[in-house]
């Protein structure tokens, strides 16, 4: 009988651990799926949130219906390359605004701290010019929800330094274009607005844009327009470098 006990103890304690292990994989993997923190690609819906701002409580993207935007992020305030990226992207407002995007701003501070950054920004003299009112807003990403939503936290660390991104987003909310920087160089806001408008030039289909492309420039054509095999005349407002590569000349003098 004595045995028979020990030997039920036996199977019952070896049991245990099998569940033990077999708890502990799980919750391993359970906890790698959770950090499976992807970075959402070029085509898809852009992730949604909702969230505190400077400029109150703001729905993304479904505040901005049927608008460009760009969601800009950082890894925290006060930093001296991320405010400087905020004093240029104020003082090119109003050309964002000609283009229709509209500008957000994320950043892993609590609102609180934005607000305290983005006094200090407003008062300070930078470039000579003077001093820009921040009119977009600055999103409180304290707890990482949209960090780790864009896919700016990596799997294996908690840390923010690569809440770097950039993520252009069409009238559809869907992700055109994705930039990502590391901490210690400056984002191109130049860069942002050629993008914006190479791809709102080519949003309206039949035209791509040659490498450095500025607005204004002639256009590549993907599909050659019908050239008579007799007279091989080539169409007015095209010419071509090579079968492969027309251009369509721009509209714009």
């Amino acid at each position: 009988m004595k045995k028979i006990l020990l030997f039920a103890l036996l199977v019952f304690s070896v049991a245990q651990l099998w569940a033990q292990d077999e708890l502990v994989e799980i919750t391993a993997k359970q906890s790698k799926e959770d950090r499976n923190f992807r970075i959402p690609l070029i085509g898809e819906e852009a992730p949604s949130f909702t969230a505190q701002s400077t400029n109150g409580i703001i729905n993304f993207p479904g505040d901005y219906g049927k608008k460009w935007k760009i969601l800009f992020s950082h890894p925290q305030d006060f930093t001296p390359v991320c405010s400087s990226e905020i004093l240029e992207l104020a003082n090119l407002q109003g050309e964002f605004d000609k283009l229709g995007v509209k500008l957000v701003v994320v950043s892993t501070d609590p609102v609180e701290t934005h607000t305290e950054w983005k006094k200090a920004l407003e008062g300070l003299d930078y470039k000579g010019r003077p001093n820009a009112k921040i009119k977009f807003p600055l999103v409180d990403d304290d707890k990482l929800v949209v960090a780790k939503k864009y896919g700016m936290i990596h799997s294996s660390t908690n840390t923010t330094r690569d809440v770097r991104g950039v993520f252009i987003i069409d009238p559809n909310d869907k992700i055109s274009a994705i930039f990502f920087y590391p901490m210690r160089v400056g984002r191109n806001t130049d860069e942002l607005l050629r993008i914006v408008t190479a791809l709102q030039v080519t949003a309206k289909g039949g035209v791509a844009t040659p490498v450095d492309w500025r607005a204004g420039n002639d256009l590549l054509v993907p599909v050659p327009p019908k050239v008579d095999p007799s007279t091989k005349v080539v169409p007015d407002g095209y010419y071509q470098l090579a079968w492969f590569m027309w251009y369509k000349k721009s509209d714009v003098k």
